[in-house]
């Protein structure tokens, strides 16, 4: 499981034109779930999302959590993150560990489930879809998490 976080001041997603999923000041995760993933990493990785220390305290310093700061989480799929570049043959990125919708879905949306679990308030985008995300990231501050 790969996952980008990253800081924002507020986010949205949009399916054809529709905003189907946004959050004031938390986290947006991409998500990518690779074939080899199991429920157990989702739920590990929702927990180091969501103790992560990447706000900052009152000297500025990154000491607090999504949980310490009552942050929200906005959640997007994203196979492409599983792509190997060091597997590719020309210029073509290989998806091929990344995990099958049967498989991938039930996984992302047990993440999700488990960040609700610890308090935190989720919102989704459409699994599959093709999307449009927007935020303000704040910092900038982008982390990669691999589990």
């Amino acid at each position: 499981m790969r996952a980008v976080v990253q800081r924002v001041r507020n986010a949205s997603v949009t399916v054809a034109g529709e905003t189907v999923a946004e959050i004031g000041s938390g986290l947006v995760i991409l998500l990518g779930v690779a074939e080899e993933d199991t429920v157990a990493e989702a739920e590990r990785s929702a927990g180091k999302v969501a103790r992560l220390r990447i706000f900052e305290n009152d000297e500025g310093r990154f000491d607090r959590s999504l949980l310490d700061v009552s942050g929200e989480a906005l959640v997007v799929s994203q196979f492409t993150l599983i792509a190997d570049g060091k597997r590719q043959k020309g210029t073509r990125p290989d998806f091929s560990g990344a995990a099958r919708r049967e498989q991938a879905e039930p996984l992302y949306e047990r993440f999700s489930e488990a960040l609700r679990e610890l308090g935190i308030p989720v919102q989704t985008g459409v699994f599959g879809a093709r999307m449009d995300v927007s935020l303000v990231n704040e910092g900038p501050v982008t982390i990669i998490l691999e589990t």
